[in-house]
């Protein structure tokens, strides 16, 4: 279960606003790069987000390039899921390996307001909003989700080869 504070933003989010390009190759550490998390698009965001808080935006969010800084940033800064009703391919891919949630519906933007609290339950393919409005979302394929639950693609095989190792 994932409960947060929603930060919310428009359509066509893209790679160079969630984590700005002139910061690609000159900032590698990964709690460094919170702090430059949306800046272009919401100067506040970083300074205010907290651990745990979802984003909800509108359609084909993390368009752009395929740079996994623009999940690392979000991760580090604390967002739990992001909730669209498209996202970018690489994007996602990129979202699974960092091991955080993208849930698509299309509905849930249009009733989800910034700065309302809502609850996500990753098992029954569940959001939440402020008034009690639930809204269905694709269940995580569990090979996905044992992705998510060992915190990222890195961590999963670490795991993953313990067990094996034994």
């Amino acid at each position: 279960m994932i409960k947060g504070k929603v930060w919310k933003y428009g359509d066509d989010i893209n790679t160079d606003v969630i984590f700005p390009g002139k910061y690609t190759y000159t900032v590698t550490d990964s709690n460094e790069m919170a702090q430059y998390a949306l800046e272009d698009l919401d100067p506040d965001f970083s300074k205010n987000v907290k651990q745990g808080d979802i984003i909800v935006a509108g359609k084909n969010f993390g368009c752009g390039s395929s740079r996994e800084q623009a999940v690392i940033a979000l991760k580090e800064a604390g967002i739990s899921a992001i909730i669209a009703p498209s996202f970018a391919r690489i994007y996602y891919r990129n979202a699974i390996n960092e091991g955080v949630p993208l849930l698509e519906n299309s509905e849930a933007p249009e009733h989800i307001e910034h700065g309302d609290e809502i609850t996500i339950d990753l098992d029954k393919g569940e959001i939440i909003n402020a008034q009690g409005k639930v809204f269905k979302f694709p269940p995580l394929p569990p090979s996905v989700q044992e992705i998510m639950n060992a915190g990222g693609l890195i961590p999963y095989v670490k795991k993953k080869r313990m067990t094996e190792v034994g």
